[in-house]
């Protein structure tokens, strides 16, 4: 590891204090940025999108259950999922998947429903999820226009001649990306309220929380990707 700059208590504490106003300014932004996240207009949700779960096929609106408010993370999984063994779940999906159940119950008490979604056979999101020792819902969107239609999977036409991702064209884009979608029932109708991707997932995981409390942060300078140092839970080996 590499060495750092060391001094007395008092420069500390002159340092911790100029810092707590830059993260005070830090959190009332944040509370702005989701204010406006809340005020983004809804859009209603015209085409029917079925897909496969335990309880059998359902429409995205049953999705929500009980509840007004669902939560759709596109978990990456089989073709184009930055694969690095034979198991089919992307590694980078699977450190955000690890922390949901814990939060399912207080998302259920507000009225908010969480379930991922993924271009594959049931069977096969069953078995990961076993493997994981994963409890949240995961439902089979294969033969739906869903993860094409909110911008986290791509056509082989839309490969070769690019398309939009995160709001912003891409050339060549990779089969499937990462994201979360928001919708809201109203009316008896879907609408969609919200969508965030790449860096935008980070919100879901506690780790990285965590990490930037820690003396040495994320330590990814010089790293290609972030994913360089993500693991599967169940690869660290620990007791």
């Amino acid at each position: 590891m590499p060495t750092h700059a060391t001094g007395t208590r008092e420069e500390w504490l002159a340092a911790r204090r100029e810092l707590l106003e830059a993260e005070k300014g830090h959190f009332r932004r944040g509370d702005e940025i989701a204010r406006m996240r809340q005020e983004l207009p809804w859009v209603p949700i015209e085409k029917e999108y079925i897909f496969d779960t335990e309880e059998g096929t359902k429409s995205l609106a049953e999705l929500f259950g009980s509840r007004s408010q669902l939560l759709v993370y596109h978990f990456m999984f089989g073709y184009g999922a930055r694969l690095t063994d034979e198991r089919r779940g992307c590694t980078g999906c699977s450190l955000v998947a690890d922390h949901f159940d814990s939060v399912i119950p207080h998302l259920n008490g507000r009225d908010i429903t969480l379930v991922c979604a993924s271009i594959a056979p049931l069977q096969e999101l069953q078995d990961y999820k076993r493997q994981m020792g994963w409890r949240f819902p995961w439902v089979s969107s294969l033969g739906s226009d869903f993860n094409y239609d909110f911008g986290v999977a791509f056509t082989e036409e839309q490969r070769r001649n690019g398309a939009d991702y995160n709001f912003r064209h891409v050339d060549e884009p990779e089969p499937q990306k990462e994201g979360m979608s928001a919708f809201a029932l109203q009316d008896g109708a879907v609408h969609h309220t919200y969508s965030t991707y790449a860096r935008g997932v980070e919100a879901l995981m506690g780790t990285y929380q965590f990490l930037d409390l820690a003396p040495w942060g994320r330590n990814e300078d010089g790293l290609e990707f972030a994913q360089a140092w993500w693991r599967r839970h169940d690869e660290y080996g620990l007791p």
